[in-house]
């Protein structure tokens, strides 16, 4: 339920007594209130960020909005493109194979913290092959092979195949992409 917390000021009832009992108490808002401000929560939310329909479902449930209120204006929502929980798990996989390197199944486990379903992030994870994520441990393993090529040896291997895993990356294409980023090195150095 929603509440409207009172006014500190002393209401007088019309007898003339104070209200107090009255302020103590939270007073609900309307339906139409609850649907207005559960509106202007989600609109807060989208400008800030683009949100999965379960991340907008959980921040409208903190609010205190009714579950038929917030599944109605959710629905609206959608309706007119607002929310589009598939152009987010696109937009989501894109940009977390772009900027952080990310390995298919670190996205996939991304989505479904997000509230994607499993099936929209096949969908969306759909164009990541196994090459790809391979190419892309080389690519990271070779630019941070450099940064650390005046380590020992084990421990560089060590550090690298650590980044790579919390990146994703199994084991079958970290260590060959170690390997790659190795001689990369010494053909470079």
């Amino acid at each position: 339920m929603a509440f409207q917390r009172g006014r500190s000021s002393k209401r007088r009832t019309p007898s003339g007594e104070s209200d107090s009992e009255t302020l103590d108490q939270p007073r609900l808002l309307s339906p139409e209130r609850l649907e207005k401000r559960a509106r202007n929560v989600l609109l807060h939310q989208l400008a800030r960020s683009a949100k999965s329909t379960a991340q907008l479902r959980k921040i409208l449930e903190q609010r205190e909005i009714p579950d038929e209120i917030a599944e109605k204006v959710i629905v609206r929502f959608t309706e007119v493109g607002l929310i589009d929980d598939a152009a987010y798990a696109e937009t989501i996989v894109n940009s977390r194979r772009t900027y952080k390197g990310l390995a298919k199944s670190a996205i996939r486990r991304e989505l479904t913290e997000k509230g994607i379903s499993q099936g929209m992030a096949e969908e969306a994870l759909s164009g990541i092959t196994p090459e790809d994520d391979f190419e892309s441990a080389k690519q990271l393993a070779t630019k941070r092979y450099r940064q650390m090529a005046h380590l020992d040896k084990e421990v560089r291997t060590r550090r690298l195949a650590g980044y790579l895993q919390r990146k994703g990356y199994s084991s079958g294409s970290v260590f060959p992409a170690i390997k790659f980023a190795e001689e990369q090195y010494l053909i470079e150095g």
